[in-house]
C-alpha cells in the first residue's frame, strides 16, 4: 500500500505540474530590479514588464530594490517562493562578479537562483577626451608603457564592471594605470569629459551625447564583437587576444521553480522581446538580443562566475 500512494503521489504531481504552469499568472507578477529607477537596468525591466503584462493579462509590476550593489534585491529573491510570481532582472555583477567581491553574502547568486532567459547584452565602450594623445586601444597601452603609472581610469564604482573591464586590460597587457572610482557613470562621464582621467569603460547609450557633441571619442567596443550601432569601431579584443567584457542581463526565479513552468515563463518572455517595438527600444539602448533557454542562460552564468572569479583574484580586488 505504502508503494502505490508513493506511485500515486508522483502521478498526481506531474499531472498537476503542468496545468499549473498552464493557468500561471492568476495573481500580479512582481520583477525585482537590483538598483535604483532610472537606470539602463530599471528601463529594460519596464519595457519587459509591459508585454509580459499583455501577453499574461496580468499586471506585471517592477519593485526596484537597490542596494550593496545588487546583493539587496539578489537577496530578496532568493528568499521568494519559486512560484513565479517574484523574478528578478540580474545582471552579470550580480550573479557573476559579486560573489567574489563580498565574501560575507548571505546567499549564492548561482545556486539560490534558477535562470529563466538571458534576455540581451550590452554594447560596453571604451571612452576617451578628444584631446587624449591616443585613438585606439594599441596607442593607449604604447602610451600607457611610456608613461606607467601616470595614466588614470575612471569606472562607475569599485568592482563595478567598469572596473574589471580596465583590470582585465591591465592584466591582459602588464600596463600600469591608476583607478579612479566614482559614484555612478555620470560623475566619471563629467570628469572624463572635464579632462581630469584619461580613460572610461562604460555602457554606450550614456556616451552619445557627448560623442555627437565631439567631447568624447570612441576607442573601441569591449564586446566578443563589433556592434551593429557601432560597425566602424573596433574591439579590444582585436588589439588584445581573449578579451571580451559582454555585460548580459536576464531574467532570474528563486531556485526550485517546476520546470514547466520555468519553461512557460522563459518561452513568455523570449516572446516580449521578439515583439518588434519592445525590440526596436531595446536596440536603441545599446543592446544586443539574446532570448536563450534556461540551459544555456546557466552554463553561461556558471562559466562567467569562474571566469570573474579568476579575473578579481589576479587583480586583487575587495570590497567590505
Amino acid at each position: 500500500m505504502a508503494l502505490v500512494r508513493s506511485l500515486l503521489l508522483v502521478l498526481a504531481a506531474l499531472c498537476c505540474a503542468p496545468a499549473s504552469a498552464q493557468e500561471f499568472p492568476a495573481k500580479p507578477v512582481r520583477i525585482v530590479v537590483p538598483w535604483p529607477t532610472g537606470g539602463s537596468a530599471d528601463i529594460v525591466t519596464r519595457l519587459v514588464a509591459q508585454k509580459l503584462s499583455e501577453i499574461w493579462g496580468q499586471p506585471v509590476n517592477v519593485d526596484n530594490r537597490g542596494g550593496a550593489s545588487g546583493n539587496l534585491g539578489a537577496e530578496i529573491v532568493a528568499r521568494s517562493a519559486p512560484d513565479g510570481y517574484t523574478l528578478m532582472y540580474g545582471a552579470m555583477s550580480t550573479h557573476a562578479m559579486n560573489q567574489w567581491l563580498y565574501p560575507k553574502m548571505s546567499f549564492d547568486p548561482v545556486k539560490d537562483f534558477d535562470p529563466v532567459c538571458l534576455m540581451l547584452i550590452g554594447t560596453t565602450v571604451l571612452v576617451a577626451p578628444t584631446s587624449f594623445p591616443a585613438n585606439s586601444v594599441g596607442e593607449l597601452i604604447a602610451l600607457a608603457r611610456s608613461k606607467p603609472g601616470r595614466l588614470t581610469y575612471a569606472s562607475v564604482g569599485n568592482g563595478s564592471f567598469s572596473h574589471l573591464a580596465a583590470e582585465m586590460l591591465r592584466l591582459g597587457t602588464g600596463i600600469e594605470v591608476v583607478h579612479v572610482p566614482y559614484k555612478g557613470g555620470n560623475p566619471a562621464l563629467v570628469d572624463l569629459v572635464g579632462e581630469r582621467v584619461d580613460f572610461l569603460f562604460i555602457g554606450a547609450p550614456p556616451t552619445i551625447p557627448y560623442l555627437k557633441a565631439g567631447r568624447l571619442k570612441n576607442l573601441a567596443v569591449a564586446d566578443a564583437k563589433r556592434a551593429a550601432t557601432l560597425p566602424d569601431v573596433p574591439t579590444v579584443g582585436e588589439t588584445v587576444s581573449g578579451y571580451d567584457i559582454s555585460v548580459w542581463a536576464g531574467i532570474l526565479a528563486p531556485a526550485g521553480m517546476p520546470r514547466p513552468l520555468l519553461e512557460k515563463i522563459n518561452r513568455d518572455v523570449r516572446r516580449a522581446i521578439e515583439d518588434p517595438d519592445t525590440r526596436a527600444k531595446l536596440v536603441e539602448l545599446g543592446s544586443v538580443m539574446v532570448g536563450s533557454t534556461p540551459d544555456e542562460f546557466r552554463a553561461r552564468m556558471v562559466a562567467d562566475a569562474e571566469k570573474w572569479g579568476r579575473i578579481i583574484r589576479q587583480a586583487n580586488v575587495k570590497l567590505d
